[in-house]
């Protein structure tokens, strides 16, 4: 039986910028950090409903590439906060790439507002405040 959301994998060219950006910038919280024999870093980092595993190698990584419409795959991350508007501007102040402004959600039953950054990677974040009307 089902009990939640565990966690998500993910890979970084640096483990310092990925633990700042996700950390200092968005608010989750670092639950372990350590290196593997091959010299591969590892992170689990708390957000509150589940986990970021981040995976960084020895010799960096290649900066993400949006997925291609009509190709499976993860096009986003998403994360909760209680006024998108807030977060987005302290992201803009700390010179983080954006990708969409603020604006409100096409699927208002679930999602109030919401604005898309990228990590230092370039992987697409999306900030989200939840509807008053939100369904379940």
């Amino acid at each position: 039986m089902l009990k939640s959301f565990e966690h998500i994998g993910m890979t970084v060219s640096n483990m310092d910028r990925a633990i700042e950006f996700y950390c200092g910038l968005l608010g989750l919280k670092l639950q372990l950090r350590k290196q593997m024999p091959d010299g591969m870093q590892v992170a689990f980092l708390d957000a509150g409903g589940g986990m970021l595993e981040v995976f960084a190698p020895p010799g960096g990584a290649a900066r993400a590439v949006d997925l291609p419409e009509g190709t499976a795959g993860v096009k986003h991350i998403t994360f909760h906060f209680e006024k998108v508007e807030e977060t987005f501007a302290q992201l803009e102040a700390a010179g983080v790439e954006i990708k969409e402004r603020p604006r409100f959600a096409v699927h208002s039953e679930m999602l109030n507002r919401i604005a898309f950054v990228r990590d230092p990677d370039g992987i697409i974040v999306e900030l989200a405040e939840r509807s008053q009307n939100r369904l379940g």
